[in-house]
């Protein structure tokens, strides 16, 4: 028998994985990598993959204090740290601190699977224009995931306030806390409905933790889960799927 055929199944490249911002939604991110390679590949697969955790206090602080040149450091650090461990491609499991996204990408030399053109990519094939966003006050504020998005063609709608600070305080507060109030999830409700009202025709969850409150069943327009898209883009590419660079 030829040696090489001797594994079963495709050859996966090594998904490295940035978490700990929080360390649920990390948790999220490594459940759904390995629930979707199974679903694909069957048997005992699991997906190759480095998760390498950071301290979310000292990330927090650093927002806190809109320090992101040492934030985006750190986290560059941590990429590099991937690489030379074996990652073949790097994922940041957080929306917000994509804000940096540029400093990782340009400290490491495999591909970074960026958050926001996984989610805009399978919202354009959904065919829709306008899509609201919930995520961190720097997620719905900041220019950052809203020029990415319009870069795909996409028009962004942010709640108003004072949700905006509602849907923050839920992910900070409660969310990354591991709570999950059932108020909570009556007042994203509204504020989805609002959107919805206003004219989008979809949401992006645009932030890791809101999975954990808010499904499609919570919205009247198609719900983008980008922990959930982030996955299986990072899957479709470390199975195989050409990377564009």
């Amino acid at each position: 028998m030829d040696s090489n055929n001797a594994h079963h199944g495709p050859v996966m490249r090594n998904i490295g994985l940035i978490g700990g911002m929080s360390w649920e939604s990390s948790a999220e991110y490594y459940r759904l990598l390995n629930e979707e390679t199974r679903r694909r590949l069957g048997g005992h697969h699991c997906a190759r993959s480095l998760l390498l955790t950071v301290d979310f206090a000292e990330i927090e602080a650093l927002q806190r204090a809109g320090d992101w040149e040492t934030a985006g450091r750190l986290l560059a650090e941590a990429a590099g740290t991937l690489e030379r461990a074996g990652a073949e491609m790097v994922l940041l499991c957080t929306n917000t601190m994509h804000r940096v996204a540029g400093v990782i990408e340009a400290g490491i030399g495999v591909p970074f699977v960026h958050i926001v053109d996984s989610t805009a990519e399978r919202i354009t094939a959904a065919g829709l224009t306008t899509v609201g966003l919930l995520g961190t006050r720097f997620t719905m504020e900041m220019d950052f995931y809203r020029s990415r998005m319009r870069e795909h063609g996409l028009e962004v709608l942010v709640p108003a306030e004072p949700d905006r600070t509602l849907v923050h305080d839920v992910i900070y507060r409660e969310l990354t806390q591991g709570r999950v109030e059932d108020s909570s999830r009556t007042a994203y409700r509204r504020i989805i409905a609002d959107l919805a009202g206003r004219g989008a025709q979809g949401v992006v969850l645009g932030c890791t933790e809101i999975t954990l409150l808010v499904g499609p069943r919570d919205s009247p327009v198609p719900v983008f889960d980008s922990t959930r898209i982030h996955v299986e883009h990072a899957l479709d590419l470390a199975l195989g799927v050409p990377i564009a660079r």
